[in-house]
């Protein structure tokens, strides 16, 4: 996947989950608790998305590295390289 393709699908499970975001204003660096007042369960919810979608393993101790857009898009990447791989 391309970065484009996995922000475009980060965003998207974000809205889905948290319905009254708008993807089109959510900023690279917006974090999903502290700026768009995402709760504890609404980023469990997000992760458990993403590897739906994705196929990866987000530890909990690896949820800062999602917290933004621009964090998510690079840790996603290499986790879906890494699963590619192997």
């Amino acid at each position: 996947m391309t970065p484009t393709e996995i922000r475009t699908t980060y965003l998207e499970e974000l809205v889905a989950i948290a319905p009254d975001l708008d993807a089109d204003t959510v900023g690279d660096n917006d974090h999903i608790q502290t700026d768009l007042a995402l709760d504890s369960m609404d980023v469990l919810n997000l992760v458990t998305a993403l590897h739906d979608r994705l196929g990866v393993n987000i530890p909990e101790g690896d949820y800062p590295q999602i917290a933004t857009v621009a964090l998510a898009v690079d840790y996603l990447g290499r986790m879906i390289a890494l699963k590619s791989k192997g």
